[in-house]
């Protein structure tokens, strides 16, 4: 029996390791998983609400690393990781998305002589600015076997050298979750409970650096929002990290009286408010993805997208605020998207997860 090891930080993590834990169970003859959870995210409401709603099971470790600033944060996950995988060396590491635990895990499973997969590989913002781009970079140069969603991500990794015999298109583990939790969004009675009306409000989700810790750009974004609050209710679940610098000021506090803010939601019930959002502005590489499944307007308020195909088939739009108005890109987008149907995307199918063990049952 061979072990794979699945290392996750972050929320977003916790998605695309959700599909193929619950598929590596399904072959337990063949396989034993084990979960490593770093600790880069450790509030409760970023974290614990996540394993209820995927009613999965707690990690087997648990390194507890905290936050604190790139560095330092990836520097204690690769000593704490590296004395964990010597104790109980498994057969493969698998390492999901761009977090810092993500380059991370890559280096020390290298180190050692682990083979290392990545999930949701050649994605390219051009950006390298964002802290997620370096990881991305760093942590497909050096694994084994690079899993895609995409053609676009096997076209970047062609460009960057990469041997065809280390890409796999495995399509998009993120739908997958998607599809296994959509059902359960029925039960929610989160739009009750916030007084919301479906397909009236505007949902808004922020926590790149890039928009939040400058208290400039985050004021610009937030008097825009403001200005959209009197045509409709704009809701705005808090990242710890947006929360933290608001608090902090004053002004920006103040911004948000329009605003109906919330705490961050588990999975089921963001869900249910994400499908039943007339529109949806946010920052996230996920919910990109998420809306473009759906059919759900999507602005993004950042000048590049690592998911370029949420853009060229999706219902995506990159929107700058700091030169147009996402009062105005709101209005167009949704309709622009008026009676259409979501759009059908390769590989977005629900099944991603069996071709990843596949592919790892492979090396």
């Amino acid at each position: 029996m061979k072990t794979i090891a699945l290392l996750a930080g972050a929320r977003p993590n916790y998605m695309k390791v959700f599909p193929i834990r619950r598929e590596l169970s399904r072959r337990s003859d063949r396989f034993r998983s084990v979960l490593i959870h770093t600790g880069q995210h450790y509030d409760p409401l970023m974290n614990d609400v996540f394993f209820q709603d995927f009613e999965m099971a707690p990690p087997e470790m648990y390194l507890g690393v905290g936050s604190g600033s790139h560095g330092a944060q990836t520097g204690r996950v690769m000593i704490a990781l590296e004395e964990a995988l010597q104790k109980d060396r498994p057969d493969v590491l698998l390492v999901v998305g761009d977090i810092n635990s993500t380059v991370a895990g890559a280096l020390v499973g290298t180190k050692l002589g682990i083979p290392v997969v990545h999930m949701e590989a050649g994605l390219r913002s051009g950006d390298r600015t964002m802290p997620e781009e370096i990881n991305r970079l760093a942590t497909d140069a050096i694994s084994d076997l690079l899993l895609t969603p995409s053609p676009d991500a096997d076209e970047n990794l062609r460009r960057e050298g990469v041997p065809e015999s280390r890409i796999r298109c495995v399509g998009n583990i993120m739908i997958d979750s998607l599809v296994s939790i959509l059902p359960k969004t029925k039960t929610s009675d989160v739009l009750s409970r916030l007084g919301l009306e479906a397909e009236s409000y505007a949902l808004v989700t922020l926590h790149r650096p890039s928009n939040v810790d400058d208290p400039a750009r985050l004021s610009l974004i937030l008097g825009q929002l403001t200005e959209l609050a009197k045509n409709r209710r704009v809701v705005i679940p808090l990242h710890p990290r947006t929360r933290k610098l608001i608090d902090a000021s004053p002004k920006l506090g103040n911004a948000l009286s329009a605003l109906q803010c919330i705490e961050p939601l588990g999975y089921i019930d963001f869900l249910r408010l994400q499908t039943r959002a007339a529109v949806v502005v946010t920052d996230s590489g996920g919910i990109q993805e998420e809306t473009t499944y759906l059919g759900i307007p999507c602005l993004t308020a950042r000048p590049n997208t690592e998911r370029p195909i949420t853009v060229e088939q999706g219902t995506n739009r990159l929107v700058n605020p700091e030169e147009t108005n996402l009062k105005d890109e709101v209005e167009a987008a949704m309709a622009r998207w008026a009676g259409k149907s979501a759009p059908q995307i390769p590989l977005w199918d629900g099944r991603t997860a069996e071709r990843v063990v596949q592919a790892v049952a492979e090396i």
